[in-house]
């Protein structure tokens, strides 16, 4: 907010570039943008530097396909664990914390932000994946 008052001129054009992002734009392009717009305190929808840390620890022998299908198994994971960790007694408001001593209150922003880093790398639909991720969940129970 500050640098945008002093800066406007600066913050203008970053603001204008991440406006132009579609799901259609190219990926190294929509991560450019992104990585601009983070240095510049600019919230995004993929965080650059996590895609970054996760597109650099994929292991040497697998395939893109099969880290895709790892990816897509992890969603599922989350979904069916998702009524354990409801249950867990760590899993009640804490008042004097204003939240959930086993952090489950973080879950919904972390799988998002997760998931969006891991379609991104493979140049996948976040958004499909994420419904397909709410469709298991409620067949799930």
């Amino acid at each position: 907010q500050v640098f945008s008052h002093h800066c406007p001129f600066l913050m203008g054009p970053i603001e204008c570039l991440t406006d132009i992002v579609t799901p259609d734009t190219d990926i190294q392009v929509t991560l450019s943008i992104f990585e601009l717009a983070s240095a510049a305190g600019i919230p995004c929808e993929v965080d650059p530097a996590l895609v970054n840390v996760l597109a650099s620890g994929k292991t040497d022998g697998s395939s893109p396909e099969e880290d895709y299908k790892v990816a897509c198994l992890l969603l599922v994971f989350v979904a069916v664990s998702l009524p354990l960790l409801a249950s867990d007694p760590a899993s009640v408001y804490n008042t004097e914390v204003d939240g959930y001593n086993n952090n489950i209150h973080c879950l919904a922003k972390a799988i998002i932000h997760v998931s969006a880093a891991l379609f991104t790398i493979h140049n996948k639909n976040i958004e499909t994946h994420l419904k397909e991720f709410l469709l298991v969940r409620a067949a799930g129970g």
